[in-house]
């Protein structure tokens, strides 16, 4: 991880006429890149973690499970070791517990995670500002990683004990998802914020898309609690990484070069840093450029959440898929929102550099980019299901396009108030998750009612919503530090 830009190296870049900023482009093999790149596969683990149960409840609840070969026959020639080893193969699945729990039950075990997200999101990134990042973080990480391990043994307890699990779990989560932006309002400087944090966040998405593929044929060849073995010793794995690794400030890493540390160091000069940890609540209320990020977190998770939620059922039961071409084709949409994420990221730091747009405008297009071409492909959709190719093609888009958010609203909070990065991030996510239960129970609802109409509802309703939050945030968005985000302490003196 400890890499170094050579003297030829940057002296080639001051040449061009942008200075130190194309050394930064040219090195992206350095530390922070390294940095990100765990992050990565912290947010790869966890989303991971949290789909686990949507994949293995299938098999956990499947009543027409087999206990047995009953149709075993002794006509049939003589046994060799292989077929021996698949039949114990598939005798030790088939020894999995079936649970006999509702319909209503298990949506109380999915929703559970997102009520203990919501307990720790605040709370959770307050105190990362004061205790650390790393430790907070890297404690939600090795915890949920932990619970992981323990569903299986967990649900032949009862159910009660799934619930209280999935809970704590989604507590352990919500630490781990705030923390990330203490560590880059102190690792990231200004021109490679949206590329960081990109890197970093597209985890989410390819961890989605390597789950909904591998998930099921996880369970089908091992059975399902190997679902949560395997993702739970990840994280694990993930967690020593992140220990060995991540610190809280460049100043502090041991296997930072000098030229790195400086430059980092020197970019972020001018953001304002105190030991101060009092959060100024009244005025965060009285800041409409705060709440135009919670407006546009709370309309870009209004989709995101139906969408991740409600993929395989729309494709099941709009285009006839089996269950098996629907897992395929569930995880396609996240390989288009992890791409572009990391697109969006690029696009939007290179914009920066060449002075090409100012960073107002860079957050308002991207964010204008990710809630505008979703909404205009979720009101296609009911007038395409006559053709496949075209409805798969905007199924892809919805999400895909929704990420180029990360290069707008979700990063604001490090422009207006870096001190309290994580601190907001936590609030704006608990609007996001709120609309998320909010959109998840009303698509229930209305596609319960009638399915054609009911689906073209739930699409036309997101539209609106998305385009509520999208004026809301082109009107009253801001990316200049706020007055209350500001260092005020040597103007008392």
């Amino acid at each position: 991880m400890c890499t170094y830009v050579s003297e030829k190296h940057t002296r080639r870049f001051m040449k061009t006429g942008v200075g130190g900023v194309l050394v930064v482009f040219g090195s992206f093999c350095s530390l922070r890149y390294g940095l990100a790149l765990i992050m990565h596969f912290s947010n790869f683990t966890m989303i991971t973690q949290r789909v686990s149960l949507s994949i293995a409840i299938i098999a956990m609840v499947n009543s027409t499970q087999q206990h047995g070969p009953a149709n075993a026959s002794t006509e049939g020639p003589l046994p060799d070791p292989l077929s021996n080893r698949s039949r114990a193969l598939r005798d030790f699945n088939t020894r999995a517990a079936v649970y006999q729990w509702s319909p209503e039950t298990q949506g109380i075990i999915f929703s559970s995670i997102s009520y203990g997200i919501i307990l720790t999101l605040i709370p959770s990134g307050y105190l990362a500002g004061v205790m650390g990042a790393k430790q907070i973080l890297g404690a939600g990480l090795l915890t949920s990683s932990l619970l992981t391990l323990f569903t299986p043994l967990a649900a032949d307890f009862g159910v009660i004990l799934v619930i209280v699990i999935r809970t704590v779990q989604g507590m352990a989560q919500g630490m781990a998802w705030t923390g990330q932006f203490t560590i880059w309002a102190k690792w990231a400087p200004p021109l490679e914020r949206s590329k960081l944090t990109s890197i970093a966040g597209s985890g989410a998405a390819f961890g989605s898309f390597i789950i909904l593929c591998v998930g099921g044929l996880i369970s089908q060849a091992l059975g399902w609690p190997f679902i949560f073995y395997i993702f739970g010793s990840i994280g694990c794995v993930c967690c020593v990484l992140w220990f060995t690794v991540i610190y809280d400030d460049p100043m502090h890493h041991p296997c930072i070069s000098t030229r790195e540390k400086n430059h980092i160091v020197s970019s972020l000069a001018q953001q304002p840093s105190s030991p101060r940890r009092s959060v100024p609540i009244k005025a965060m209320v009285r800041c409409l450029p705060l709440w135009a990020i919670f407006m546009g977190f709370f309309s870009h998770f209004w989709l995101c959440t139906i969408i991740i939620t409600y993929l395989p059922t729309y494709i099941s039961t709009v285009l006839h898929v089996n269950i098996r071409d629907s897992g395929v084709l569930s995880s396609l949409p996240f390989v288009a929102a992890s791409s572009c994420t990391i697109l969006g990221g690029q696009v939007a730091d290179f914009l920066l550099s060449r002075n090409l747009l100012s960073l107002l405008a860079v957050r308002k297009v991207f964010s204008f980019l990710g809630l505008f071409l979703p909404s205009l492909c979720a009101v296609a959709l009911p007038f395409v299901t006559s053709s496949y190719i075209t409805t798969i093609i905007l199924l892809i888009l919805i999400p895909g396009t929704s990420n180029f958010c990360d290069s707008g609203f979700i990063i604001n909070t490090l422009d207006i108030a870096p001190r309290y990065a994580s601190f907001l991030m936590g609030i704006s996510r608990g609007f996001g998750l709120t609309a998320g239960i909010i959109s998840s129970t009303t698509t229930g609802f209305l596609i319960s009612q009638d399915s054609e109409s009911g689906w073209r509802n739930v699409f036309f309703l997101s539209a609106v919503v998305n385009m509520f939050g999208l004026v809301f945030y082109l009107t009253f968005g801001q990316a200049e530090i706020q007055d209350w985000a500001k260092e005020r302490t040597l103007t008392r003196l």
